[in-house]
């Protein structure tokens, strides 16, 4: 077979043995690259890729190339490229990645001469499964002190530029591959809303595959679980919506018609009845100027999303100095901010004004850092982030989520 005949071979032997890795691995790139020694992560838009070595690839056997591609999965699903660069021994870092995640994989078929397992370093103690800050923290401690015999051999090697070492395990020396994440170095220097892009789209990518396995039945490994959970948790809501929103009701609403069988249709004696059912439309608008921070943006998603839960339909208008977006609101893990210069509040309600018959009301979501805005307004609401304090200048009602 020809090494893609190989690699599409392996990755259906993962989807049928392990769904989750199966599928997560259908969402990457796959490229051969001989600047490599094995096997590593690289980046492709705004999504990462798996890059690897032919000549490794060749002198694996098919469990080896198993272990190998959910080795890669493993870094990239647990975020060991993105969360981690505060860890500046990138030794000891790579080094304490692989005790996480290899503790995952099935030892007797590890790629290469095998890796390193948190039984090589017995004077450290290592407890399973504790992640990697743990044990980061762990290797540096001994290597301070010096009385880890294999990790001094291990960072006298890596020093010397050499990818394996000489270890002591059970009374016998043996060679052990050391950790090598060298592809990742642009990975690594990429700036700050590049390294967010792409911690996104793995969360965005994971909770899809996640959803995906449980609807056909499978199950996502326990490794993952947490990870999955923490991305999909959402925060309870700052603010009453559901009864503010109450009173807006005799504002603009879009009529929905629903078929049902417990309502007898009188024109119609075999069809179902229809239930008629109004829906408030709401415009809400986020400040996405440069003075608004992150953690407030991530409160601002918070908050529309219990908005839309109260089963109110509603329309994003992103504005800094100008409008930047106006689109219907949809929850998903990948929403793309727009804007992040100066701050005007007078584009959005000059839109609202015009657009007053479409909308039961407008929620303003800001820090309140701006002028007031000069033009008369509408039904309407200030909501000031949990970082703010009341601006008395806005006219009309405003609350602060505290």
């Amino acid at each position: 077979m020809t090494r893609a005949e190989q690699l599409a071979k392996i990755s259906k032997d993962l989807m049928l043995g392990e769904a989750f890795y199966g599928m997560f691995l259908m969402t990457l790139n796959k490229r051969w690259d001989n600047r490599i020694q094995t096997a590593g992560v690289g980046q492709n838009g705004i999504n990462f890729q798996l890059l690897l070595s032919e000549q490794f690839w060749d002198e694996q056997t098919d469990k080896q190339r198993l272990q190998l591609l959910k080795h890669e999965l493993l870094h990239i699903g647990f975020f060991h490229i993105t969360d981690f660069k505060h860890q500046t021994n990138h030794e000891l870092s790579n080094t304490a990645q692989d005790l996480e995640i290899n503790q995952y994989l099935d030892r007797d078929h590890m790629p290469g001469k095998g890796g390193v397992h948190i039984d090589m370093y017995p004077e450290l103690n290592l407890e399973e499964k504790k992640g990697c800050n743990y044990y980061y923290d762990k290797l540096m401690q001994g290597a301070k002190k010096g009385n880890c015999p294999n990790l001094n051999a291990q960072l006298a090697a890596a020093a010397a530029g050499e990818g394996t070492c000489e270890m002591t395990i059970d009374g016998q020396q043996q060679t052990v591959d050391l950790p090598d994440h060298s592809s990742r170095e642009e990975l690594e220097n990429a700036d700050e809303a590049t390294t967010r892009l792409l911690k996104k789209q793995t969360e965005h990518i994971l909770t899809e595959v996640a959803d995906a396995v449980v609807k056909s039945r499978g199950t996502v490994p326990g490794e993952f679980t947490e990870i999955i959970r923490r991305i999909q948790e959402v925060e309870p809501p700052k603010f009453d919506w559901k009864a503010y929103l109450r009173r807006f009701t005799g504002g603009s609403t879009k009529i929905f018609t629903k078929k049902i069988r417990r309502k007898y249709n009188k024109r119609y004696e075999d069809n179902p009845g229809l239930k008629i059912k109004p829906k408030r439309h709401i415009l809400v608008a986020i400040d996405t100027s440069g003075s608004v921070s992150s953690k407030e943006l991530k409160e601002f998603l918070n908050e529309i999303y219990h908005i839309q839960k109260t089963g109110t339909e509603i329309t994003v208008a992103q504005c800094d100095t100008s409008i930047r977006s106006i689109a219907p609101y949809k929850h998903t893990a990948d929403f793309q901010i727009h804007g992040r210069g100066g701050t005007s509040f007078d584009p959005v309600l000059d839109y609202y004004n015009e657009n007053t018959h479409k909308y039961t009301c407008l929620v303003y979501l800001t820090d309140g850092e701006a002028p007031a805005p000069a033009k008369a307004r509408g039904r309407m609401l200030w909501v000031l982030s949990s970082q703010s304090t009341e601006n008395t200048e806005l006219i009309g009602p405003q609350i602060v989520l505290n």
